[in-house]
């Protein structure tokens, strides 16, 4: 193919611009000619490895970038995978429960493609190895697991001790989606008093990582809760590689309260599973686990109450039993007690009878021998009479009225005392004279020796 030449002049003479030989090509032209040299040189297709990024879907039809970061810079594959290719390729994926997403590295197979509309080189993909990309991931949680064990954290929150009733849970995951309702579900149907707090969390995609470390290290150092719980409903493996992320498993690891994990998955551990204090293959399996911890609390402790009421009541029959013979061991006592006592007071009582009568016969005899002396009384009294009587007239002539009777008299001051001498008394002192018929108030006027 050739093309004339334009003769366009010139100041130094004519402008030479013959190509000799070299096609000049147009763009469509390029095109195909590149898409043919692809096809020559690529023929029977091509394998390449890289990242995932900018994974997105138009009906059928799926685009993404295949990315390699490298020494020299980043490297760059626009591919197309189409509607027919991906669903030959969807049983093969659904197999190795391999999704294609954002961040994933994958090995995939196509034809190189220059598309001339947009002027970029694609690749039309229509196969992939699922091993290389399991075998990717394989590789990054083995050294995520490698670094955990090396920084004491891989059976840390193992050694975490699990409360005897975890009824205060704290749970993360998406409450829209079908592992919350089965989480809860269980709990409720359990019919014991657990309180849930649920952070709402994306449990896949760009933004699961940050979401769900967030979640987990804020309820691991929430001092109300007894565990925390991280659920979601399965999915395939590379959904489920989001949970071999290191930031998940140190938040994890880190959780001042145990951790259950219950991410869907029959088979395969992830490295959230390995570090967690308890995991399960499903959210039910992680409610059913807390209940049953729950349960058997319950359990022991009404055994125990079941075992205190029967000792209780052994003790009771024991005291019973013993009170019963204390009390018949005190009625018997009482009872020979009472006999000896009645014994005792009627020896006692015919005691006293007897020295009633001999007090009475003693003092019937007392009686009579005074009778006797009585009678002899008058004559040894005679001269004791006498003498009374000398003693009586003797008084009867002593008594101030008998003296006052012959006119004497008796003078008093006004506070009662006796007036014995004339010095006792001043001008215009009250005095009192007593009379054998009366007495008569005077007051003195002078004094003499």
């Amino acid at each position: 193919m050739s093309q004339p030449g334009f003769d366009f002049g010139s100041e130094g003479g004519d402008l030479d611009l013959d190509d000799h030989g070299s096609p000049t090509f147009t763009v469509g032209e390029l095109a195909d000619a590149i898409n043919g040299a692809l096809r020559r040189r690529f023929d029977d297709g091509v394998w390449v490895r890289g990242e995932i990024q900018g994974w997105s879907e138009r009906g059928a039809h799926a685009y993404f970038r295949l990315v390699e970061d490298g020494d020299d810079g980043r490297a760059v594959l626009n591919v197309q995978f189409f509607a027919p290719s991906r669903a030959r390729l969807k049983p093969l994926l659904m197999k190795n429960r391999v999704r294609l997403a954002d961040g994933l590295k994958v090995r995939i197979f196509g034809h190189l493609d220059f598309y001339a509309p947009s002027g970029q080189l694609g690749l039309k993909m229509s196969g992939i190895d699922p091993r290389f990309t399991l075998g990717e991931m394989a590789l990054q949680r083995t050294e995520v697991v490698r670094r955990l064990v090396a920084s004491g954290l891989y059976d840390r929150n193992k050694r975490v001790p699990m409360p005897v009733a975890p009824l205060r849970v704290g749970v993360v995951t998406s409450v829209a989606s079908a592992a919350w309702a089965d989480f809860v579900h269980e709990i409720e149907r359990s019919g014991l008093g657990f309180r849930l707090q649920v952070c709402d969390v994306r449990v896949q995609g760009e933004w699961a990582v940050t979401e769900v470390s967030a979640a987990v290290r804020t309820l691991g150092r929430s001092p109300g809760l007894d565990a925390v719980v991280v659920i979601r409903g399965g999915g395939s493996r590379t959904e489920l590689a989001t949970f071999d992320h290191e930031a998940i498993a140190t938040a994890i690891a880190t959780a001042q309260v145990p951790v259950l994990t219950g991410l869907g998955h029959e088979i395969d551990r992830s490295v959230a599973d390995e570090v967690a204090h308890l995991a399960l293959k499903t959210p039910t399996a992680c409610a059913a686990a807390l209940v049953e911890r729950v349960q058997e609390f319950q359990q022991r402790a009404e055994q125990a109450w079941s075992a205190i009421a029967r000792r209780a009541d052994r003790s009771v029959e024991v005291a019973a039993a013993a009170i019963a013979d204390v009390a018949h061991g005190i009625r018997h006592r009482v009872a020979t007690a009472v006999g000896r006592s009645d014994e005792r007071l009627a020896h006692r009582a015919n005691r006293v009878r007897g020295e009633a009568l001999r007090t009475l016969e003693r003092a019937d005899s007392h009686l009579t021998s005074a009778v006797a002396t009585v009678g002899r009384a008058p004559l040894r009294l005679q001269p004791e009479a006498r003498h009374l009587d000398m003693l009586a007239e003797r008084v009867r002539l002593l008594d101030p009225a008998t003296t006052m009777a012959r006119g004497w008299s008796i003078t008093r001051t006004a506070d009662g005392r006796t007036v014995r001498t004339s010095a006792e008394l001043q001008p215009g002192d009250l005095i009192i004279t007593t009379f054998a018929d009366g007495t008569a108030r005077s007051r003195v006027e002078d004094t003499q020796p």
